[in-house]
């Protein structure tokens, strides 16, 4: 579970932010004509990305045990085990399927960013051009 939400979140990421760089290229490349570094140019969009591509699971753990019931808290009642630690193994699980789509997200970003430069720190057109 937890690999398979950071492989969504890291594709989410990474194609979000492709498109928001590509969208504001103007912007980041007035910036960094201003002296920005490209961290510094791309800022605005990184953050922006990383909310988008976090918030389908954050959403999902707010209404874990109010609306749904997953399946392992719900597997552990019927077995017989006590409600409150069920709840508890399930908060633990979702906290760690939380913390591997950040993880992974924010790791990604900062592992593929330095592809949209060149290195006199300008946009590398070809990442863009090509769709």
């Amino acid at each position: 579970m937890m690999v398979g939400d950071a492989m969504t979140v890291t594709g989410i990421t990474l194609k979000k932010l492709h498109e928001d760089v590509k969208m504001q290229r103007n912007l980041v490349e007035t910036a960094l004509s201003l002296g920005a570094t490209p961290r510094q140019a791309t800022l605005q969009q990184v953050k922006r990305t990383l909310i988008i591509a976090l918030s389908p699971n954050i959403d999902h753990a707010k209404t874990v045990g109010l609306i749904s019931l997953p399946g392992v808290m719900t597997g552990l009642i019927m077995g017989g085990a006590s409600p409150i630690e069920a709840v508890q193994l399930q908060i633990v699980i979702m906290n760690m399927m939380i913390g591997s789509s950040t993880v992974s997200s924010i790791l990604c970003t900062y592992l593929c960013w330095p592809a949209f430069f060149t290195k006199v720190y300008q946009l590398e057109h070809k990442v863009f051009s090509v769709d």
